[in-house]
């Protein structure tokens, strides 16, 4: 499933909207699900959404909004929601933003500090989560929806090697190679574990944030997105 792009996500949030109340006229119920995705990098984290959503709309009504997916493209939707340049699209990536450049940003304005960046972040994440039919991958998604109910956290992990050959599959067309793979997974995990630590106080690798955690170098990707579709579909 290839994700819309970024004028489709107005109109996704507005007949999330109407479904509701069309709904709710009728008398009815639905329930709202949402996933977040918590990974170590090479995972296939994004591969397993996409299949995920895929699974999660073949098991949905005909007239069901359609299942999405927001990973990198959660960054425009952030700076959409909230009428910010895209040149701020860098400060918005986990961990990116040092502490000195904080202060400056306090004190010349440069940009929106990274509490202001985080807010608005998490603003984002509970609209798409409260809308449902979303698949939120990383930027503690997890933790900022926790209270919301019919949510399916999701932790990946799988053995360094194995993430290393999938970065480097990944990445193959931009000819990184085997060292800088094993760089890439090492920066990212600690930087999304300094994230956590730093704006939730939690550790990232704690199972108890999660309703469940795969190991991707055991299961495959369509089992591991079928695994997570059967437990949404449960969900409410």
């Amino acid at each position: 499933m290839t994700n819309p792009g970024l004028e489709h996500y107005p109109s996704f949030i507005c007949s999330q909207v109407q479904s509701v109340e069309g709904l709710e006229s009728s008398a009815k119920k639905t329930v709202c699900r949402a996933v977040t995705i918590s990974r170590q990098a090479g995972c296939g984290a994004l591969v397993i959404a996409e299949k995920l959503a895929q699974y999660l709309q073949a098991h949905s009504a005909d007239n069901a909004c359609p299942w999405t997916v927001f990973d990198r493209n959660l960054i425009d939707k952030v700076l959409e929601d909230h009428n910010l340049p895209a040149c701020l699209a860098k400060f918005l990536p986990e961990d990116r933003v040092s502490e000195l450049e904080d202060l400056i940003a306090d004190v010349f304005g440069v940009h929106p500090p990274s509490t202001t960046v985080l807010q608005q972040t998490a603003e984002t994440i509970l609209k798409l989560a409260g809308a449902g039919n979303v698949i939120l991958i990383g930027r503690g998604a997890n933790m900022v929806t926790a209270s919301l109910p019919h949510m399916l956290h999701v932790r990946l992990v799988a053995p360094l090697e194995k993430r290393i050959e999938h970065t480097f599959q990944f990445y193959h067309d931009y000819n990184k190679t085997k060292d800088q793979a094993r760089k890439f997974c090492l920066s990212e995990d600690a930087a999304r574990q300094r994230y956590l630590k730093k704006y939730f106080n939690a550790d990232i690798e704690d199972p108890l944030l999660y309703h469940m955690v795969i190991n991707t170098g055991l299961v495959g990707y369509d089992d591991a997105a079928r695994i997570i579709g059967d437990a949404v579909l449960k969900l409410g």
